[in-house]
């Protein structure tokens, strides 16, 4: 629940003050980046380019393959629970960025150019990765889930630069899907039967590494060649929104452990 009201505390204190609007429209560029983006050729914004899932025309197929995944692992594990936790952890987080930016109004208050008062909170883009990785560690093994945090938080980092450093989204809009992520795998997690939430350290040499290639992402994602001031703020966003999904699912419910037929007689 604090992560929910977090999501309403960060859209009143970025969208709905002067501060902050002048502070984000200082950072923000127009839609497409102007190529200044080092993750322009790879968005999808760029003529003919190949966006990187899940952004553009990419993001419907990116959830239709992880849910896919989270599906068959829920089915190969008889967690049949917490597949369908994960399930909804997933489709709440993109109805809520979706119905986010759909009826949260973005008022003008600092009187800015007209492509700048456009509703933009959450970020849908950078919902995908963050509630895929949240949901499937919900339904693997204790052994695999580090695993699955490494590569989940080094995706979620790129995406959540380069929807910052191509002009798609305010630092805001990730932090908010972030925290819409991390708050609906909070309320997945108190309603498993018998799991009791509790820290699940990933080995050290995993974490070090996993931090390694998170950094990576989140500057190759919001680096720009025609700006600096702008760049480290979406790059200490995304790190910030990385840790946060971190944290969040190291202290989510234990793994799911793998059900057996009881043996005859």
């Amino acid at each position: 629940m604090l992560c929910l009201c977090a999501v309403v505390a960060v859209y009143l204190l970025a969208v709905c003050t002067p501060f902050g609007q002048r502070a984000e429209n200082s950072l923000f560029v127009p839609a497409g980046g102007g190529g200044g983006a080092w993750m322009h050729d790879w968005s999808g914004v760029a003529y003919d380019s190949h966006p990187i899932p899940p952004l553009d025309d990419s993001a419907m197929p990116t959830l239709v393959v992880g849910c896919a995944v989270i599906a068959a692992v829920a089915l190969v594990r008889r967690c049949r629970r917490r597949g369908c936790l994960a399930a909804g952890v997933v489709g709440l987080t993109l109805v809520g960025t979706t119905a986010g930016k759909d009826h949260l109004p973005r008022p003008d208050l600092v009187h800015a150019d007209v492509m700048l008062v456009d509703p933009s909170f959450p970020s849908g883009h950078a919902a995908v990765p963050a509630a895929l990785t949240l949901a499937l560690t919900l339904v693997v093994s204790a052994r695999v889930r580090p695993y699955v945090l490494v590569i989940g938080t080094t995706w979620f980092a790129l995406i959540a630069g380069t929807v910052q450093a191509i002009g798609d989204h305010r630092p805001s809009d990730v932090l908010g899907s972030t925290l819409l992520a991390c708050g609906l795998y909070g309320l997945a997690a108190r309603l498993l039967p018998g799991d009791t939430p509790r820290v699940v350290r990933c080995p050290r040499a995993l974490t070090a590494i996993g931090l390694v290639l998170a950094v990576a992402g989140a500057v190759v994602g919001g680096g720009r060649s025609d700006s600096l001031s702008g760049p480290l703020v979406h790059m200490v966003t995304a790190l910030a929104c990385v840790t946060l999904l971190w944290f969040t699912a190291e202290n989510g419910p234990a793994p799911a452990e793998r059900r057996t037929r009881p043996a005859r007689g």
